[in-house]
């Protein structure tokens, strides 16, 4: 089974006035299904508000990200599932519930992690 990162930016998130707490109650039954299914892995947001520091080789910290890169936020969610086709429908769900398309990666297999 590949374990796969269903996620959004936080700009994706335009909920109209008043839904937010739909939102929050959708998308949190649509986690507690995987958690039920057994493929939730874990899941959660990038806090936007700790900016992020760079740590270099050496331990050397710079404050902010990479300078070239677009900022990390919104999102996330990862699951264990058999297939593609699978991991597609729950993104779907969560798309569904969030009210905004999610982007789905698979992770590669690293047998040392």
């Amino acid at each position: 089974m590949a374990k796969y990162l269903i996620s959004f930016p936080s700009a994706a998130m335009v909920v109209p006035e008043g839904e937010w707490d739909a939102v929050v109650r959708d998308s949190h039954a649509v986690i507690e299904e995987a958690k039920a299914a057994g493929v939730y892995v874990f899941g959660g947001g990038i806090d936007a508000s700790v900016p992020p520091v760079l740590v270099a080789a050496d331990g050397a910290v710079a404050e902010g990200g990479y300078p070239w890169a677009p900022p990390l936020n919104g999102g996330f969610t990862v699951l264990e599932i058999p297939s593609r086709e699978q991991a597609i429908a729950w993104a779907a769900r969560l798309a569904k519930a969030c009210r905004c398309d999610q982007e789905l990666r698979v992770f590669g297999f690293d047998p040392q992690s």
